[in-house]
């Protein structure tokens, strides 16, 4: 199969003009055109607020303070390929103009969706030819989801990447560990952002409001309203922008947009819940309580309910975590293992997928055999600690591992119970006044019921009875 048919581009199109800026005439190059003027179309808000200096950035200071790798990047320092992942939403696209724009070096983009082998190498036939030309200028090359890109595709960018024919600002949102083949990763700078906070994307609402690029103060936009495109957002600054835009559409110049007006334009009401105040509380607890109660839907309702309402994933999975020992417990040991996972995955991938796993545990733990017998235990034993039943370890547990612990009767007559077929010993193990205290009082449900038999024959051996 040739290169055309395997990668399903368009025709050869005709040698582009000559020149300072040339462009190849190939499919997938997204150009990077002023924007219209006059008469013609006028960008979307989030096109048109998009930074024009990296101090209207927010919501990465981690990467932009100074010094930092990518500060110097955008200051036109250190000039390197760069890998920018992260969440949708989250400036990658400007950041690569801006990289592109501190020094004057010429900007193209590619889209991995539909750009080939051939649109890569076009783009960087004319970076040769522009670095050629009487008056050399660099060119940076941006593709965005840079993870669709095969192997091949990537693999024809090393040679001008480390040339530094062009220079490559890949965009994803995939971990690039995963996704780029090592020779380009080990070429780039590999850096992260992250999903914008409230206070970011609440910048970027008031921002765009007020600045001559945006509504130009055409508008107002009350508080409720406010927050309620801050939680809608998730974390993403365009989608803010863009519910923005729609609730400007909706009302008259002088007007106000109310959360009427939101809720109206982007089909989604605000769940009444403050994550500071009363609803924060009760409905965690009744989300909790119901999967004690072992009612799966109720619980999902409620899980439902904080997501929606913005609710940080990472409390709810936190909370999933201590349920998952203390009401479930041993009665099913995996319970504790998926809700461990899920804390993962939300920290991994993040919101909208992680709700998936937040629901898939939810589920598990509602349906799962209950047991307090794990908190009972760790509490008990606590209360007596606390009440001073804490005596001296009984000598035959002691170290015996320094001179002269055996003549004060460390570990002698310590009995190794991997000596014995079955690994179970009579022997003392708790202090002398917490000898046949029992703790861990299994349910007899679930996976318990297996371990209370079990413990019952363990303690009559160790205890000798």
């Amino acid at each position: 199969m040739t290169e055309e048919g395997l990668f399903d581009v368009a025709p050869p199109a005709p040698e582009p003009p000559s020149g300072d800026d040339l462009r190849p005439v190939t499919r997938g190059v997204v150009e990077d055109r002023p924007a219209p003027q006059g008469d013609g179309p006028r960008p979307p808000l989030a096109v048109r607020m998009r930074p024009a200096s990296i101090d209207e950035v927010v919501g990465q200071d981690h990467l932009l303070g100074p010094g930092a790798p990518l500060r110097r990047l955008v200051e036109g320092a250190a000039p390197a390929s760069v890998l920018l992942h992260g969440p949708p939403g989250t400036g990658k696209t400007t950041l690569a103009r801006l990289i592109s724009g501190a020094t004057g070096r010429a900007f193209e983009a590619l889209s991995a969706l539909s750009a080939g082998v051939k649109e890569v190498r076009g783009v960087i036939e004319v970076a040769r030819r522009r670095l050629a030309a009487a008056e050399p200028r660099r060119t940076v090359l941006f593709i965005d989801e840079i993870h669709r890109f095969s192997r091949t595709q990537q693999d024809a960018l090393l040679s001008a990447v480390e040339d530094r024919v062009v220079l490559l600002v890949g965009a994803t949102t995939e971990n690039p560990s995963f996704s780029v083949v090592a020779p380009l990763l080990s070429r780039s700078l590999v850096l992260g952002l992250h999903a914008l906070d409230d206070g970011a994307v609440g910048t970027l609402l008031d921002r765009a409001v007020a600045d001559e690029r945006g509504l130009a103060g055409t508008v107002t936009l009350d508080a409720e309203a406010r927050a309620h495109l801050v939680r809608l957002a998730a974390g993403d600054g365009r989608r803010s922008l863009t519910a923005l835009e729609a609730a400007a559409d909706a009302v008259e110049p002088g007007g106000v947009i109310d959360l009427a007006v939101v809720e109206q334009v982007v089909d989604e009401v605000a769940v009444r819940y403050d994550r500071a105040g009363d609803q924060h509380y009760d409905v965690i607890s009744a989300f909790i309580k119901s999967i004690r109660g072992s009612d799966p839907d109720a619980a999902l309702h409620y899980l439902a309910r904080m997501i929606v309402a913005g609710e940080d994933p990472r409390f709810i999975a936190r909370r999933l975590v201590v349920h998952a020992s203390e009401d479930v417990g041993l009665a099913d040991p995996t319970a504790l293992q998926a809700a461990t996972a899920a804390a993962q995955a939300v920290q991994l991938i993040g919101l909208p997928e992680a709700r998936i796993a937040l629901a898939q545990v939810t589920i598990h733990l509602a349906t799962a055999p209950k047991s307090n017998a794990v908190i009972t235990a760790i509490d008990a034993a606590m209360a007596d600690v606390r009440s001073g039943a804490a005596g001296p370890v009984p000598a035959h547990l002691r170290d015996g591992h320094y001179a002269g612990a055996q003549k004060l009767g460390n570990a002698v007559g310590y009995r190794y119970p991997h000596d014995e077929r079955s690994a179970v010993v009579a022997q003392q193990y708790p202090p002398d006044e917490l000898v046949g205290r029992d703790y861990y009082l299994p349910s007899g449900r679930g996976d318990e019921r297996a371990i209370s038999e079990r413990l019952a024959r363990l303690r009559e051996v160790i205890r000798g009875r």
